[in-house]
């Protein structure tokens, strides 16, 4: 037979679930005889010595200020990618920076690229800074930069609402706390070591799924508060020039490519020259006279053979 103390332990995370079930269902609403009946303004006394005196509240201002009270309190990411062409990118990267430490924000990563150009002359950094403002301030950071740019090729700003993730969140986390109050107190009472290994273990994992919410609450809360930008920097790419057509510019064409082609055909042949003047000079020349000597070293023996030789009358 099992302890009662486990059957509790089986028992008591289904409760905690159920009970916030209901609780997330239960929304209160006010009556509609209440809503039909209320007037615009509500009137409330307040007795003193010297009578009754009567104060007016339009609830019209008292939805504002809940509104405004919420607004405050939501939980919104934000994130903006932007890319600008300036004439000078590292005086700008310096003020993004100044703009972002100004703001109360701070600079994540910088990067610096050389774009590629065959002229050296013309070779420029690109620079990608990731900058981080408080969310108050991200309105006013992000135009202060994008006032730096002579020209905006790209602009990409997103908000996400996690809000309801952050509330959902708190709720869980308090429910998981509450669950590890009411174990620990079961721990308390157990009287036998299994009993009491169990209820540990339950501990545990309720410890641990209390880290896991509280971790992603962390996370929500500051890319919520704090908001990221992007910001692409670079020098105006050069204008494509765009040539003329006709005759004239197809004959021009034609003589400039020709007078290319004779000038390659020149350098081939003198590179030519130049590669086999070596190969002249260390193989072809010692292998001609390899085999003069041999043929004439041959010949040689042959006439030597003929005058050994008697000749047949």
């Amino acid at each position: 037979m099992k302890s009662p103390i486990i059957l509790l332990l089986a028992c008591l995370p289904f409760s905690m679930s159920c009970a916030m079930e209901r609780s997330d269902r239960a929304v209160p609403q006010a009556p509609a005889t209440q809503v039909a009946t209320t007037k615009p303004y509500v009137e409330e006394s307040a007795k003193t010595d010297n009578g009754t005196t009567q104060q007016q509240i339009s609830l019209s201002d008292a939805d504002k200020a809940q509104t405004t009270a919420a607004a405050a309190d939501r939980k919104i990411i934000r994130n903006a990618d932007i890319t600008i062409e300036v004439a000078s990118p590292s005086d700008v990267q310096h003020r993004v920076t100044s703009i972002a430490e100004l703001h109360g924000g701070f600079v994540v990563t910088s990067e610096s690229k050389q774009r590629e150009n065959n002229d050296p002359a013309r070779r420029t950094l690109d620079f990608k800074l990731v900058v981080r403002v408080p969310s108050n301030q991200f309105g006013v950071a992000f135009d202060e930069i994008k006032g730096l740019a002579g020209n905006t090729p790209e602009e990409h700003v997103a908000s996400q609402d996690v809000t309801e993730d952050f509330i959902d969140l708190e709720a869980r986390i308090k429910t998981q706390k509450a669950l590890e109050v009411q174990f620990l107190e079961i721990m308390r009472q157990a009287k036998e070591v299994e009993d009491a290994l169990e209820v540990q273990r339950q501990i545990a994992e309720v410890r641990n799924e209390i880290e896991k919410l509280e971790g992603r609450k962390r996370f929500l809360e500051n890319r919520s508060s704090l908001s990221t930008i992007t910001v692409n920097i670079q020098a105006p790419k050069p204008a494509i020039v765009v040539t003329s057509t006709g005759f004239g510019h197809s004959l021009r064409e034609a003589v400039s490519d020709s007078i290319g082609m004779a000038s390659d055909m020149v350098l081939f042949f003198a590179r030519f020259l130049i590669l086999m003047v070596p190969i002249g000079v260390f193989v072809i020349l010692p292998s001609g006279l390899v085999i003069r000597y041999v043929v004439r070293r041959a010949r040689r023996m042959r006439l030597a053979h003929a005058l050994a030789t008697p000749t047949a009358e």
